[in-house]
């Protein structure tokens, strides 16, 4: 709303003044603090304006006034409007930790570990035990829109709207519903189960087609487990190979910059009881069937939170790395016993 200049500066003054001082601002003060150059009973009479206007309250029997929300507001939006038509001032980005102890841990010890065994470090966050799919819902919002929600052992949420060009079924959308709770609860997000369950061969062209559009909304919540993922020396590793003579090393660097593979061999070791190890062709990948895993569990109170794992060529000194990996989940261990 369009006020007069002097209703604009005594707003902008009652509202800066609560805000400092947390008390309800009366006439006599503006007129002391301020120089306006009109008597306190003119300054009276703007406060009752703005009260009128809704721009201004008067909480009790004082002469106070204190903003409403359409007092910030209307002074917001004068102080955005002010910025619009001035220089962006300089903004310096001062560098600091933000991370948590324990993912500087984590990462420390990735890198660690890969100049230690000069092959590539894997570890994940404990965040990535939460990836469990618990339920699934799928929703018809409108005939067009479909919203997918997902919950993880973990607790967490996500929800995915999806828009289709014809209008969806109802009956199509119930047995979604059902047959994706039936094949996915239990499993882990960012497995090629996932997506082998919602191409399956056995489904009809329809529930195909509607399967594959609402795909996404399980990899959002992959993706960010996929980033949880701590990583260390992947140059080493391509160079050990290429000294072996292995040929595929682009290839194999584009599995490893996609995290799904990695998260799909950590999910196996997440579940072994002692040292994980996987060589050549029982990596699956194509790919990496030029490298081994070797991998061991982290974690407190007989609870795996995550994984320590060395992936280097199939020549490569396992004594060596065994005894590594497993020190360094030890160590790891030890150190969440302490914070956890």
């Amino acid at each position: 709303m369009a006020l007069k200049p002097r209703q604009e500066t005594v707003l902008r003054a009652v509202v800066e003044e609560y805000i400092a001082s947390g008390s309800p601002v009366g006439s006599k003060y503006l007129t002391e603090r301020y120089d306006l150059d009109v008597a306190p009973s003119t300054i009276r009479n703007d406060l009752a304006e703005l009260e009128e206007l809704g721009l201004l309250a008067h909480p009790h029997t004082s002469a106070g006034r204190v903003p409403t929300d359409d007092g910030y507001r209307h002074y917001v939006e004068s102080i955005v409007d002010e910025r619009r038509r001035q220089p962006a001032p300089e903004f310096t980005i001062r560098h600091e930790r933000m991370r948590s102890e324990i993912d500087e841990a984590l990462q420390e010890t990735a890198e660690a570990l890969s100049r230690i065994t000069e092959l590539l470090a894997v570890i994940s966050s404990p965040s990535l035990t939460g990836t469990t799919i618990k339920h699934v819902e799928v929703l018809r919002l409108q005939p067009h829109l479909v919203m997918v929600v997902l919950i993880t052992t973990a607790g967490r949420v996500s929800k995915r709207v999806f828009s289709f060009e014809q209008a969806v079924d109802e009956g199509l959308v119930d047995y979604a519903r059902v047959y994706l709770n039936e094949r996915l609860t239990g499993v882990r997000l960012g497995t090629r189960l996932i997506d082998s369950s919602l191409d399956a061969p056995d489904l009809g062209p329809t529930e195909q087609r509607f399967l594959r559009t609402i795909v996404p909304a399980f990899r959002v919540v992959a993706a960010e487990d996929a980033r949880a993922l701590h990583i260390g020396g992947t140059a080493r590793l391509l160079e050990r190979l290429s000294a072996q003579g292995v040929t595929n090393l682009n290839e194999l660097l584009s599995a490893l910059e996609e995290r799904y593979n990695l998260l799909e061999l950590l999910y196996g070791a997440l579940r072994a009881d002692d040292v994980y190890l996987r060589i050549g062709h029982e990596l699956g990948e194509p790919s990496l069937q030029a490298c081994s895993l070797v991998a061991a569990n982290y974690g407190v109170a007989n609870r795996n939170l995550g994984t320590v794992s060395v992936l280097g060529p199939t020549r490569m000194d396992y004594q060596r790395v065994i005894g590594t990996v497993r020190a360094a989940a030890g160590s790891l261990s030890e150190l969440l016993e302490e914070i956890w």
